[in-house]
Order: C-alpha cells, then structure tokens, then sequence
C-alpha cells in the first residue's frame, strides 16, 4: 500500500499551486468586491480560465475525456489532491472548469448525451465557453427521495411540455449559463415502477415558460451565481432534448452524483487544511492575558484533533475515489456515501474550532472563516442529506453481516451453569 502521490500527480500538484499563488489569489479581493456588488466577475475569471486552459490545467476532473476533447484525463485518485488546492478558494474551481454542476452535467452528458447534444452542450462546456445548470429539487417534496418528483414532462407529438417548480438550481444567475437538465417524472402510469418514472431533459435558458423566480439565500447568503428557485411553466422543447432514455432518469441522477459528491469532499478537505492554517497562524500571533492562544492547551487540542480528522477524512476520500477508478461508481456507493458524511461534518467542526480561536473576527467577512463553515453546514444537505448516507452505510453493514452469519458467540464468556 503505497501511500505517496505518482510523480504525475506531484508535478501537476505544484503546477496548480503556483498557479492558485500567482494568479488566482492575488484576484481574490477584486473577485470579492464585484460579487458583493452584485456583479459576477466574468472580468475576474474569464482571463484566468484562458491561461490555465493554456497552461494545461483544464478538465481535470473527467476519467473520461477522449483525445479529441480539452482537458488532461485523470483518474478520480489522481484529481483528488487536485480538488483540495482548487477548493481553498470557493471560486477558483471554474478557473480550471472543474466547477459544479457544469461538472456533473458534463459527466452524465459524456455518458448518454446523442452526437447533436454533444456538438450543442457537451463541446461548449467542455471549453468553458458557456455553464449549465441541474434541476432536481422541488421546494415541495422530500427531494432525498428522487421518487418523490412531481415535475411533469408530457409528450405533445414531437415536444416534451413540462410543468413544475425546482429550487436551489445552482448557477441559474451566471451570465454564461445556456440550458438546464431538468428531472421530472415522465411516465404518468399509476402502477409505472417508480425507479421507472422519471426523465431528464435539456431546457435551453431562453426557452418561454421557464423564469427564475428568485435566488435563495444560503444561511443569509446570496451566491452571485445563485442557488435560484426556478418555474417550468408549459415549457415546450423537442424531444431530441431528451438525455438518455425515456423514464431512465433515476439512474442518470445516480450516476451523476456520485462523482458530484466525492467532488464537494475533495474540496472541502482542502478549504478544512484552510481553517487550520489559519487557526495556527492566529493561535501564534495572537496574545491574551500575556499568553499567545498557543500556550493554552484547549487551543492546541483544538489543533491536534483538527490535523487527526482532516487526515482520517483525506484517507476515506482517497479510498472511496480508488474504488471507483478500480471497479466503478456503484461499487463506491457506499464509500462515497461514507465519505459525504465525514467530510460535510468535518467541515463545520474544524471552522467552529477556527472561528473561536479568532474571536468576533471569525464572524465577519474579514476572514473566508464565516462563509466556509456556513458552506459546510450546507454541505449535510448538499447531493442526499446525511440520514440519507448513514441509511446506505447502516444497510450494507447489517446486510454484511446477515450475509456472512459469523458465529460470534466464543467471544462471549458467561458463566457455566454449575457456577452460577
């Protein structure tokens, strides 16, 4: 077991780092203004998307890519150390177009879009020269549960008209964003199968009938990209926009979470070695009752316990990414679910411990503390809530064990009746 990133991965390692350090960061306070201005900061991200599509450092996210398609392929193992450094700052993913949903939606469009959809969707996203968006959640049903849906996608002779509102469809306000993939049921049968019902579709943004309604704020936060709250209302589209099979949605929403959700970790691993920085540099510099914060031992607990669990949860991630390059994506199922858990709740636990360690500072938005543990917290929710993925981890670990029926009963040592 070998434990050391290849020379492939070192190198582009300290490629991206440089590259984080030489161009994204000093760009960060300038991102921040316009986006809190109300402005997305194509100004900002448009150069840099340029240089590092020049520089080689695009689509890194995708095992998939073919020769003739931008990017430099890498295994979901080899992308991981990758995914930290880009998720230090929120908005650097789309500098390397390995943001989400664009890559999500790229994924499952690599798996079953037709050759137009490729030449339409797929190529341009590919380039970084337009974003998508996903639509699956609905403001009123449990969306945990996709079987629950109730947008409807009808078949009018050569169209598709659907009907119904969405919410938290990231990425609706952003200037370049061209088409939704929007999830709703497709089979009106009564006793259809209900993995059975569901279909996606491509939604061009301008198509009539679809508005976004407004963008939801995340923990008093406004994205300004948003996490918008959509209307279908007797959108009508070809039903060549039709991504895969008819009713075969539920298991192109699966396919595309998965990676989505490993993604959303790596990040997350990285924006927690973050909060620890942070919280060693503050705990150093800082001094209280004529004792930097470095001297007291519950801040250094504070600090240990945040290296332990940051580690233990890059080693869960690592894994699960392993088993999905060696034997696919369902087989990881329960890695990814495993590794969701830990990384969402890591999240919130390292920033709580930062933001005490900084004081009132750590409240504000004079430190990138206050936003990370609020993504976090967002994160427990974010592709399946957690009982969601504890109910994956708990059934395949009692159907284990009902499937091996292991007698354990010689490690229990109750008395002989005689000596009773």
């Amino acid at each position: 077991m070998d434990f050391a990133y290849s020379p492939k991965v070192e190198e582009l390692r300290t490629r991206l780092q440089a590259f984080m350090a030489d161009h994204v960061l000093p760009e960060h306070r300038r991102w921040t203004r316009l986006a809190e201005a109300g402005t997305y900061p194509l100004e900002v991200i448009e150069p840099l998307k340029e240089r590092a599509r020049a520089d080689g450092l695009w689509n890194l996210f995708l095992p998939g890519l073919k020769p003739d398609e931008p990017g430099t392929r890498l295994t979901n193992l080899e992308y991981a150390p990758l995914a930290e450094i880009m998720g230090r700052i929120p908005w650097a993913s789309e500098v390397f177009n390995c943001n989400a949903p664009d890559t999500g939606n790229m994924e499952i469009l690599h798996l079953f879009a037709t050759p137009e959809q490729r030449q339409r969707w797929l190529d341009p996203l590919l380039r970084g020269e337009i974003r998508s968006v996903v639509s699956i959640t609905e403001p009123d049903v449990a969306s945990s549960d996709p079987t629950n849906l109730e947008t409807r996608i009808r078949r009018d002779g050569d169209h598709y008209v659907i009907n119904g509102r969405k919410w938290f469809n990231t990425g609706a306000l952003h200037p370049n964003v061209r088409f939704v993939l929007v999830m709703g049921v497709s089979n009106h049968e009564p006793d259809a199968p209900r993995h059975q019902r569901h279909s996606f579709v491509i939604v061009p943004m301008d198509t009539p009938g679809f508005r976004v309604v407004r963008n939801v704020p995340i923990m008093n936060h406004h994205s300004p990209e948003g996490h918008c709250e959509v209307l279908f209302q007797d959108v009508r589209v070809p039903v060549t926009n039709l991504l895969g099979e008819e009713h075969g949605g539920f298991a192109i929403a699966q396919a595309r979470l998965g990676p989505g959700r490993i993604h959303h970790c790596m990040r997350t691993i990285g924006q927690c070695e973050l909060a620890l920085e942070l919280m060693c540099q503050r705990a150093r510099e800082r001094k209280v009752f004529g004792r930097h914060l470095s001297d007291f031992a519950n801040n250094q607990d504070a600090v240990a316990l945040s290296r332990l669990e940051i580690d233990q949860a890059r080693l869960l991630c690592l894994r699960a990414a392993w088993l999905m390059d060696t034997n696919g994506n369902q087989a990881a199922r329960v890695d990814v679910s495993a590794i969701k858990i830990v990384a969402a709740r890591l999240q919130t636990t390292v920033l709580d411990r930062a933001i005490q360690i900084f004081g009132a500072m750590g409240l504000s938005n004079d430190t990138p503390l206050a936003y990370l543990w609020t993504w976090g917290r967002a994160l427990r929710f974010i592709d399946g809530p957690d009982e969601v993925h504890l109910r994956v981890v708990s059934r395949h670990e009692l159907n284990k064990a009902k499937q091996e029926a292991v007698d354990l009963s010689a490690y229990f040592t109750p008395p002989e009746p005689d000596d009773r």
